[in-house]
């Protein structure tokens, strides 16, 4: 589940950054990079965990799988807070500059 939640999530912010320009300036590339990153590591993880438990890999329980979804909605959802904040700290629209400009000169008046 990890790997698929994970791989679905990287193959939508590749579609989102290929197709927009404004995509591309909100850095959408680097959100695409950690879920295909972290597809990467999960991929790793389910061929090293076949390599050792064989047959058994295919037949999950159903708690298994459940604490597999949990953990990939996890791991998107803190990429999406990390893409978040380097967006934030890049400020690729001048956005949260304009709005401390803003709020400085009506501390001033």
């Amino acid at each position: 589940m990890t790997l698929l939640i994970s791989t679905v999530a990287a193959v939508a912010a590749t579609v989102v950054w290929y197709a927009s320009d404004r995509a591309r300036k909100l850095r959408v590339g680097t959100l695409a990079l950690m879920f295909w990153g972290a597809s990467l590591m999960w991929f790793v993880d389910a061929v090293m965990e076949y390599i050792d438990i064989k047959d058994e890999f295919f037949t999950p329980a159903a708690k298994d799988m459940l604490n597999d979804a949990f953990l990939g909605l996890s791991v998107v959802v803190l990429g999406l807070v990390a893409w978040l904040v380097i967006v934030l700290v890049n400020d690729p629209s001048g956005v949260v500059r304009s709005a401390i400009v803003r709020k400085e000169q009506d501390g001033k008046r």
